[in-house]
């Protein structure tokens, strides 16, 4: 349950009591909000009592009488609004002057409430302010959480698109100056590591692309009861010259038809993902196994390699945002670090697991688990 706490300031003892007892078991709840909101309420008599408590405990809602013995109501909204606090201020006064609201509402007051007011006045209030508070919020959030993605969105592509970049920069000039002679065949080598850093940087893109998406809420609207094994046999068709160039083996171990709830592009995202990495991180002469079988009202898919194989302390982090295992046999090895974090919040959009298990040197095995049907 949430709560959110309201200051009421007045020098009336009847005033303070009866806002208590309207508020005391008062709930807003919206279609919207997860959870249903609750009050604290605290109470002040002066205004250099509400600054100490407005100090100390920073209410979200201050209910706020303006004529006060000792600092008037108008200069709590003024304390208030040098703090720069994130509070909703309500004036609750019988002598609300034009010149006062029009003061009042320069101060950052959100509203008036005239006394005496009917205990349904006061919930109507209440629950318009805190549905007031609760959209500010969550769109800040949600503004904080895009600024923070559109920052390390650009961050790593200027990082990472800087390298290849300079690269093909060089093989370009390397050909235009015809620093090799003039025999094409002398420019093969640039030729194809610009390709392959080409390749690298759209893969990054899509990588980048695929997690901003996910990391905005845009899921999936899509989902079909859709047949698992030609989506896999997109993408096992899409990694076939990859894994032909790296000299593995990838099988499909299953031929007949498995359904299940999904969006066909995510599923797909998944598939290339783990296919990618099981034939990157593969060894010459290697192999790619994959079984899928139907277990209760759950989906099974196994991805096996015979590949370099991970530490233990590198499993645990695998699914980290940008995370990249580094090491000797790695290093020549491209990617955005992407690939995995974007698989797994698919993975748990669906309310599915994937378990990983591995043995330096040995290979890995990632095994999913789907129910069949999304509730």
């Amino acid at each position: 349950m949430s709560i959110l706490k309201i200051l009421i300031v007045d020098d009336e003892p009847g005033i303070r009591s009866g806002a208590r007892r309207i508020l005391s078991n008062f709930k807003v709840d919206y279609p919207f909000m997860d959870e249903p909101i609750e009050f604290e309420i605290l109470e002040a008599a002066t205004g250099e009592e509400a600054m100490i408590i407005v100090e100390e405990n920073t209410p979200d809602i201050v209910l706020l009488d303006n004529k006060l013995p000792g600092a008037l109501g108008i200069e709590v909204l003024e304390f208030i609004r040098k703090k720069q606090l994130d509070i909703v201020v309500v004036m609750i006064t019988s002598y609300a002057s034009l010149e006062l609201a029009v003061k009042a509402t320069r101060e950052g007051a959100y509203d008036f409430i005239p006394k005496p007011f009917t205990p349904q006045e006061l919930r109507s209030s209440i629950e318009n302010i805190t549905k007031h508070i609760f959209l500010k919020r969550t769109t800040q959030k949600l503004n904080t959480a895009g600024k923070q993605i559109r920052f390390q969105f650009l961050s790593i592509l200027s990082h990472e698109l800087k390298t290849p970049l300079n690269a093909i920069e060089g093989y370009l000039n390397i050909i235009k100056e015809r620093q090799l002679g003039d025999d094409i065949k002398n420019y093969e080598q640039a030729i194809e590591r610009s390709i392959e850093r080409v390749k690298g940087m759209r893969g990054l893109i899509l990588d980048m692309l695929d997690f901003t998406k996910i990391e905005s809420g845009k899921s999936t609207d899509k989902i079909e009861f859709i047949d698992i094994i030609p989506i896999l046999q997109i993408s096992l068709d899409t990694i076939k010259p990859f894994a032909i160039q790296k000299d593995v083996n990838v099988y499909l171990n299953t031929k007949d038809s498995v359904y299940i709830d999904f969006d066909k592009s995510q599923l797909e995202i998944i598939f290339n993902n783990l296919l990618s990495n099981a034939v990157k991180y593969n060894v010459e002469n290697g192999r790619v196994d994959i079984w899928i079988k139907k277990i209760g009202d759950n989906i099974e898919i196994t991805f096996s390699d015979t590949g370099i194989g991970m530490e233990e302390s590198d499993i645990e982090k695998l699914f980290v945002d940008f995370f990249r295992i580094k090491n000797h046999q790695t290093k020549n090895i491209t990617g955005s670090g992407l690939g995995l974090s974007i698989t797994k919040k698919i993975i748990d959009l669906y309310k599915g697991h994937i378990q990983v298990s591995s043995i330096l040197k040995k290979g890995s095995n990632f095994v999913l688990t789907f129910p069949i049907k999304q509730s």
